[in-house]
């Protein structure tokens, strides 16, 4: 039988109902806003860092794209995925003023990120000094402002984990299982889905997958489907990304 692909975790499922989540931006490029007030330029962009390496080398790339700017002010929380999601780690926060007066800049953008319930995210707000001082109940507006509306704009996933389930049954058998898992399966984290399958000269492998480590229900279904011919077995379990809409608040 062919190899399967890595996956993480134990073979053998714990007797939780739903894997937690972990709402975070999607990788790659999210975009730059820019937010002005009394001719100060604050341009303000997220993105998701998966380690304190990843949130330090964002924040000294945005410094390298705005070299001339006076001031770099930076937060992020960084969740440690290696650790796995059951429980979910206690993140690493940090923030940074970069020169601006102490707690207006740095700490009210970490409480906005903290507000959005984002995890393994950074947000650094340039500041371009328009020659008009705000005072530091201005600027903390301003830099939380900012990150707000940076966040908003920012494209979401929800990580969750998907437990693994393998199922032998004839080749003859495949397309007909598939369709009915497809229709029966269900909905939502919970739901069963067929991940891949794996084909031989007689039978194949479908790799199933759910938010649920409990077998109970899939037991039930695919005892339906098949008159009780297929059994699954347990086969580790893996992260997955879900893309999420921002909320609208």
């Amino acid at each position: 039988m062919a190899s399967h692909a890595p996956r993480t975790s134990s073979d053998h499922p714990s007797h939780e109902q739903e894997s937690p989540g972990l709402l975070t931006l999607t990788c790659g490029e999210q975009p730059e806003i820019d937010l002005e007030i009394k001719r100060s330029h604050f341009l303000a962009r997220a993105c998701r860092t998966d380690s304190t390496k990843e949130a330090r080398d964002f924040i000294a790339r945005v410094r390298s794209i705005h070299p001339d700017a006076r001031h770099h002010c930076s937060a992020f929380t960084i969740t440690d995925l290696t650790q796995g999601l059951e429980p979910l780690p206690h993140p690493t926060e940090r923030s940074n003023d970069d020169g601006e007066p102490s707690g207006t800049a740095g700490q009210p953008m970490l409480d906005v990120l903290r507000g959005t319930g984002l995890a393994n995210t950074t947000v650094v707000v340039t500041r371009y000094f328009g020659g008009t001082l705000l005072g530091t109940g201005g600027l903390a507006r301003a830099y939380s402002d900012a990150t707000a509306q940076a966040l908003a704009r920012a494209s979401r996933v929800l990580v969750t984990r998907r437990h693994l389930w393998d199922v032998r049954i004839p080749v003859a058998q495949v397309s007909r299982l598939e369709a009915d898992l497809r229709s029966r399966g269900g909905t939502g984290s919970g739901a069963v889905r067929v991940e891949e399958t794996i084909w031989g000269p007689t039978h194949a492998v479908l790799m199933l997958s759910s938010g649920s480590s409990d077998p109970t229900r899939l037991h039930g279904l695919l005892a339906a489907l098949t008159q009780g011919e297929a059994v699954p077995e347990p086969a580790g379990s893996r992260l997955t990304e879900v893309p999420v809409r921002p909320s609208s608040a």
